[in-house]
């Protein structure tokens, strides 16, 4: 790690369609380090991971030497067009083509190595769907969600409040008359969602199983029978409805992984304080509280499969 090193910054951009572009940011010290992707949750963009003066999960990553790709999902973010009520695209483009796109373009940029994965919130669901059924393949060492859940299965006032009031029945009323959901103008969100991606989400926060919206693939299953990369899961222990850790540990089980762990981030357990669904990744403190947890995390799976490759060639 050099910390007085300057970070480069460089904005790719990602023809998916023929009027449409995904926006990546490069964020790196040593251009040969290790690849990481970051993908964002619901009504959020790339901006979650990293700020103008450089302080967020992104370039914590990068100044200790690795190489930070940060999507920003379809229509959010900087990808061009932003999102509006004639917007006609979901989830199953984001699993079928952008999450493609990205990965072969990392790929380009750096060769078929073994890629380290990040997510906030939603993220993580749309990472694991994507394992279960990737389009083109991808090497991946090891993953870090902060707060992601797939079903909200908790019940109380404030959930009540901004699940079932707000972002079905206020954001559904919206949606009917936009064609879209502004969410940065209801004060909800910092980016929009399409009607056919709020649609499918609502479906999967609500539906016990986990399934395809068209063909009824069947995620949890396909997981539960994989060798999935090592998984930290981190929630904020004030994170009491997008990341409650009821649900979040509920994701992880519906994985079925015997490589992942699950970590609460509160002063209970030794941090300097109870976070909340997005100061978990914003708060100015997590670069010396628990963002070293989740570099640790891919430390110990390269040192892990380090070691394996090694004992195999003296066999």
């Amino acid at each position: 790690m050099q910390e007085s090193e300057k970070l480069h910054h460089e904005s790719l951009f990602i023809p998916v369609t023929a009027t449409d572009e995904l926006h990546l940011k490069r964020i790196y010290q040593n251009p040969t380090g290790k690849p990481v992707l970051l993908v964002h949750g619901s009504i959020e963009n790339g901006r979650i991971f990293y700020s103008r003066s450089e302080k967020g999960f992104a370039p914590y990553l990068a100044r200790h030497d690795y190489d930070v790709f940060v999507a920003d999902l379809r229509g959010r973010g900087k990808s061009r067009p932003p999102i509006s009520g004639r917007s006609n695209f979901g989830q199953t483009h984001t699993l079928e083509e952008d999450f493609p796109a990205f990965i072969n373009k990392i790929k380009q940029l750096k060769g078929d190595v073994p890629q380290y994965w990040g997510a906030h919130s939603w993220g993580g669901v749309l990472m694991l769907a994507y394992l279960a059924r990737p389009v083109v393949p991808v090497q991946v060492q090891a993953m870090v969600f902060f707060g992601s859940k797939r079903r909200i299965s908790i019940w109380s006032p404030k959930k009540f409040l901004m699940v079932d009031v707000v972002w079905n029945w206020l954001s559904k009323l919206v949606v009917s008359i936009t064609g879209a959901l502004p969410a940065k103008k209801m004060r909800i969100g910092s980016d929009s969602e399409t009607r056919l991606t709020h649609r499918q989400t609502h479906h999967w926060v609500v539906q016990r199983r986990w399934l395809h919206w068209h063909d009824k693939f069947d995620y949890a299953t396909i997981l539960q029978q994989m060798n999935l990369p090592p998984t930290l899961y981190l929630t904020g222990a004030n994170d009491d409805v997008l990341g409650h850790p009821t649900d979040v540990k509920n994701l992880m089980r519906e994985t079925g992984s015997n490589q992942s762990e699950f970590k609460i981030i509160g002063k209970a357990s030794g941090h300097l304080h109870n976070y909340d669904h997005i100061n978990l990744l914003t708060h100015p403190d997590a670069v010396h509280d628990h963002f070293p947890l989740a570099l640790a995390w891919f430390e110990k799976s390269t040192t892990l499969a380090t070691d394996h490759v090694n004992k195999g060639s003296l066999l």
